[in-house]
């Protein structure tokens, strides 16, 4: 028998009203999803080390940036000559913390507020050092000059950074500020050459 194109031409129709009602009945129900969809290409395109697609560091990266250029270990803060006569002292320990500064100008260090990175604090049958690096507001150095003179600190602009230093009978403190950073040494007893100037060398290193 001969096939009757006008039923299969008319179920054609059908079928494709049908399909594209189908279409069009997904794309009304996908529409609340596009902005959920964007948001998501849009946190995708981000790398993972904290950057996003063009290469700019977000704020957490630029802060661990910022911490890890300042000495992470008491080993950073010593030239191999100043180690090896810190450590071949008579009883001589060195721990690491993050306890605050040890300083006779306590109410200086309360408002100055500086945030700890490390402290290294050594002993021995010599005495005790304690020293502390770590950031500050950038105008530290001038409260500083402003403040401690008043405490028995005698206070001078050192390449840049304010360095303030004060004796009494063995105990001999040093208070150094600048750019941000903030460095503390409290001798008691133990004076080793150029202590000071060493761990400065290493929290301001010189450029070039």
């Amino acid at each position: 028998m001969a096939r009757v194109g006008g039923r299969n031409a008319a179920f054609a129709w059908f079928v494709g009203i049908v399909s594209a009602a189908i279409v069009v009945t997904l794309l009304v129900l996908a529409i609340p999803m596009f902005p959920v969809a964007s948001q998501w290409l849009a946190q995708s395109g981000r790398t993972t080390d904290g950057s996003d697609g063009a290469g700019a560091p977000s704020p957490g990266a630029s802060s661990a940036s910022d911490a890890a250029s300042s000495p992470q270990g008491c080993r950073d803060l010593y030239n191999d000559a100043a180690w090896a006569v810190l450590r071949q002292t008579d009883g001589a320990v060195v721990t690491a913390s993050t306890d605050p500064p040890v300083s006779s100008a306590k109410d200086v260090v309360a408002a100055l507020q500086p945030a700890v990175v490390l402290t290294c604090r050594w002993t021995s049958d010599a005495g005790e050092i304690s020293t502390t690096v770590a950031t500050v507001p950038t105008d530290a150095g001038a409260i500083a000059a402003a403040s401690l003179p008043a405490k028995g600190f005698t206070c001078a602009d050192d390449d840049g950074r304010v360095r303030c230093e004060r004796t009494d009978g063995d105990l001999v403190e040093s208070i150094e500020a600048g750019g941000g950073r903030w460095l503390s040494t409290s001798q008691q007893a133990w004076h080793p050459s150029r202590y000071a100037e060493g761990v400065a060398d290493a929290v301001w290193p010189a450029e070039g």
